[in-house]
């Protein structure tokens, strides 16, 4: 059953311009992967969206996208409330119009 993972990220001031460069050179094959968008959400403020064949794909992908996340985390400020750099959500789908 197809999932999606949506996480939002807040980028320190100074360093939109090297987040969207970082994310465009972004070549990774995480297996089962359909599609990943990026929108701008506010001030600094940004979600990445990913599509996969399966949540199974997702949660196997889950080390390659903190390794990845690892090459940027410098640039992202805390979102507090405990959050960290990411407030990350995933699921299954259940309605899809």
């Amino acid at each position: 059953m197809t999932a999606f993972n949506v996480v939002r990220f807040r980028v320190k001031p100074g360093h939109e311009a090297e987040f969207i460069e970082a994310q465009k050179k972004s070549r990774e094959d995480l297996a089962g992967s359909k599609r990943f968008t990026m929108i701008k959400t506010g001030d600094r403020s940004y979600c990445i969206i990913g599509e996969w064949d399966s949540m199974q794909n997702l949660i196997g992908a889950r080390p390659k996208m903190i390794a990845r996340l690892d090459t940027f985390r410098n640039m992202l400020e805390d979102l507090g409330g405990g959050l960290g750099v990411t407030d990350p959500v995933s699921g299954e789908v259940i309605l899809d119009r």
